[in-house]
C-alpha cells in the first residue's frame, strides 16, 4: 500500500471516530439540560439555575483532576501549543477526558461551547493513530488536523468549513496532497453524525429573503461593529481570566466563578449553555420568547426591553464564558463568539426596523452575517467563519455579505489587536508561537547544537608574543579573551593585530588587555534562534560568542546557522 493511500485509509477512521465522539457529547449535554431543566416551573428553575454551575464545574474539575489527571481549561491554545513545540504527541486521556468533563460542564449551565473541547477529542484521537502506526511528527501534525476537521464538521453538518478550519486555524499551512484527507476526514465525521442522529444539525431554518445590494451600506457598519465587539469580547475574556487566576486557591474559584455565573443565568437565562436555541429564536424571528424563562421579565411585552435585554447579554456573555473555563471548567469560546455574533446581527437589524429608517432588514441575515464577523474577529478565521456560516444557511445566498462582513471585522479588529483571542491567551502562559514558517524552522535550531568550540582562548594578561603563536595553528581570525574563570573578557580579531604583529619590540610589551574590545553583542545559551538571528541582524556581525551562566561556551556563525536551517528544509520537505 503507498503511504498517501495508508494516509487516506487512516484519515477516514479517525473523522469516523472523531464524528463519534461528537455525537455523544451533544447527546450528553442534551440529555443533561433536559433533565435538569426540562418541566420546571419557570418561578423555581431560575432559581436552580444559580446552583447549577458550580455543581458541574466542580464536578467537571474534581474528575479531571483525580479521575483523568486532565484539567479542563482552554482547548484549542494547547493543541497549537503541542502542535508548535511538542511535536505534535498529544496525551491519550485527552482522547476520552474532554468528553465527560465539558458534558458536566456545558450541561449544568457552564457558558461555554463544546466545539474546542471535541477538536482536543478528535486531535487527540488523531495524534494518538499516528503515534500507534509510528508516523512522523508531520504527518501526526495532518493527522491532528484530520480529527479537528472530523469533529467540527460532525457538530454543525458543515464538511467544507471544518476543513478550512482544521487549515485556517490548526494546520496554518498544507499542501495539495494533505487535503485529501483533511477532506475525507470531515466528510465521515459528517456522515457518522448523520446516520447516527440524523439531519438534526446545530440550526434548523429556512432564509426566505433574498440579498439585496441596497443592504450593502448597513452590512459596511455591521462589520465595523462586528469588530468592535470582537475587540470587547476578547478584552473581557483576557480580563476576566486574569481577575481569576489571581484568587488565592481553587476551591475560591470553583465557588465564585460558580456563584458569579449563577447569578447572571439567574437574571439572564439565555446565557445558559452553548446558546445555539437562542440564536434559532432570533433566525426565525421570536425574540419575544426569549423573555419567557425571566423571572422579571416576562410578563412585559416591550421592544425597548428586548434591546436592552440582548444589549446587557452581549456585555455578559464573554465574561460567563471566562468564568466558566477560568474556575475550572471545559469548553471553548468558539459557540460564545457565534453566540454573542448573533445576538449583535439581530439587535443591529432589529433596533433599525424599529425606528422605521430607509428601507426594512431582514433579521435572519444579518444574525447569521455576524455570527461570522464576530467569529473573524475574535479567531481570526475569516476563512472558516464564512464557510460554516454559508452550509449552515444551506446554500451561498449570503456569500457576498458574509465575505463583506468578515473582512470589516477581521480588519477593524487587528487594526486594534493583532493576536486572535488563542494566540493572546498563549502569549498570557509565556507560551510565543512562531508566526511563520521560518520562525518555525529557526525555532528548532538549537544555539547549543550550532556553537563552534575550535576558536582559541587568550588570557587577558597575556602578551602579543603568545598571541602570535596562537595565530600561527589557528584557522580562525577571531581570538576570544578568557580568563581563569573562564569569564569572556573580550575578543580579538586578526584585522586588531595585523600592523603590529611583526613588531619585536610589541610583541613583548603590548598586553592583551589594551587590544581586546567587546563582541557587538552576546548570545545566551537558553535563547531561542530567532532572538540570536536579531542579534545578527541588529549587530551586522558573522560571528557571536555564547555565554552560560557567565561562561564562555564558543562562537556561533551564520554561515553555521543558515547550514542547520537548509538541512532541516531540506528533510522537512523529504517528510
Amino acid at each position: 500500500m503507498s503511504n498517501q493511500a495508508f494516509i487516506l485509509i487512516l484519515s477516514g477512521i479517525i473523522g469516523v471516530l472523531s464524528g463519534l465522539a461528537a455525537v455523544i457529547l451533544k447527546q450528553g449535554v442534551h440529555a443533561i439540560q433536559k433533565f435538569l431543566t426540562e418541566g420546571f416551573y419557570v418561578e423555581y428553575a431560575n432559581f436552580m439555575y444559580i446552583i447549577y454551575p458550580i455543581i458541574g464545574i466542580a464536578a467537571a474539575y474534581l474528575i479531571g483532576k483525580f479521575v483523568f489527571k486532565d484539567i479542563g481549561g482552554h482547548g484549542i491554545p494547547d493543541i497549537l501549543f503541542t502542535i508548535s513545540k511538542k511535536q505534535s504527541i498529544i496525551p491519550r486521556v485527552k482522547t476520552y477526558s474532554r468528553v465527560f468533563t465539558s458534558a458536566l460542564t456545558v450541561g449544568f449551565g457552564g457558558s461555554v461551547g463544546l466545539e474546542a473541547p471535541m477538536l482536543v477529542t478528535g486531535s487527540a484521537i488523531g495524534s494518538n493513530m499516528g503515534l500507534l502506526v509510528h508516523l512522523n511528527s508531520k504527518k501526526r501534525t495532518l493527522l491532528i488536523g484530520c480529527g479537528a476537521a472530523g469533529a467540527i464538521s460532525a457538530i454543525f453538518g458543515a464538511p467544507i468549513g471544518a476543513v478550512i478550519f482544521a487549515v485556517e486555524v490548526i494546520l496554518m499551512e498544507v499542501s495539495t496532497a494533505s487535503f485529501i484527507p483533511l477532506l475525507m476526514a470531515s466528510v465521515t465525521g459528517s456522515m457518522t453524525s448523520m446516520i447516527l442522529i440524523g439531519n438534526d444539525s446545530v440550526f434548523n431554518f429556512e432564509l426566505v429573503d433574498s440579498f439585496r445590494a441596497a443592504h450593502m451600506p448597513y452590512y459596511l457598519i455591521l462589520g465595523i461593529f462586528c469588530g468592535i465587539v470582537s475587540l470587547y469580547f476578547s478584552k473581557a475574556v483576557m480580563f476576566t481570566e486574569k481577575i481569576m487566576e489571581g484568587l488565592e486557591s481553587q476551591t475560591i474559584r470553583i465557588l465564585y466563578g460558580g456563584a458569579l455565573l449563577g447569578f447572571m443565568l439567574f437574571f439572564f437565562p439565555p446565557i445558559y449553555g452553548e446558546g445555539y436555541d437562542t440564536l434559532n429564536l432570533l433566525i426565525e424571528g421570536n425574540s419575544s420568547q426569549l423573555l419567557d424563562k425571566s423571572p422579571f421579565f416576562s410578563a412585559i411585552e416591550n421592544p425597548y426591553l428586548i434591546l436592552i435585554f440582548l444589549g446587557l447579554i452581549i456585555l455578559f456573555k464573554p465574561v460567563a464564558s471566562a468564568l466558566t473555563l477560568s474556575a475550572g471548567g471545559s469548553g471553548g469560546i468558539f459557540a460564545p463568539s457565534l453566540y454573542v455574533g448573533g445576538i449583535v446581527g439581530f439587535l443591529f437589524a432589529y433596533a433599525k426596523n424599529m425606528f422605521g429608517f430607509h428601507i426594512p432588514l431582514p433579521l435572519a441575515h444579518f444574525t447569521l452575517v455576524a455570527m461570522c464577523g464576530v467569529m473573524s474577529g475574535v479567531q481570526h478565521s475569516p476563512l472558516s467563519a464564512i464557510f460554516l456560516i454559508a452550509e449552515i444557511t444551506g446554500g451561498y445566498e449570503l456569500f457576498v455579505p458574509l465575505m463583506f462582513v468578515s473582512a470589516i471585522s477581521f480588519t477593524t479588529k487587528s487594526y486594534y489587536q493583532k493576536d486572535s483571542l488563542y494566540m493572546m491567551q498563549l502569549k498570557e502562559k509565556g507560551r510565543q508561537l512562531p508566526e511563520t514558517k521560518d520562525q518555525e524552522l529557526l525555532d528548532l535550531i538549537s544555539i547549543s547544537h550550532v556553537i563552534e568550540r575550535d576558536l582559541l582562548p587568550i588570557h587577558p594578561d597575556s602578551k602579543l608574543k603568545d598571541l602570535i603563536k596562537l595565530v600561527k595553528i589557528s584557522k580562525r581570525n577571531i581570538f576570544p579573551v578568557v580568563d581563569e574563570n573562564k569569564a569572556l573578557r573580550g575578543i580579538i580579531t586578526l584585522d586588531d593585530i595585523r600592523d603590529i604583529m611583526f613588531d619585536s619590540e610589541k610583541q613583548d610589551t603590548v598586553s592583551i588587555r589594551s587590544l581586546m574590545h567587546s563582541p557587538p553583542e552576546i548570545l545566551f545559551a537558553n535563547e531561542n534562534m530567532q532572538k540570536a538571528m536579531d542579534k545578527f541582524e541588529k549587530s551586522g556581525a558573522w560571528n557571536l560568542p555564547v555565554v552560560e551562566d557567565g561562561h564562555y561556551l564558543g562562537f556561533v556563525s551564520k554561515s553555521r546557522i543558515f547550514n542547520s536551517y537548509r538541512k532541516r528544509l531540506i528533510r522537512q520537505k523529504q517528510d
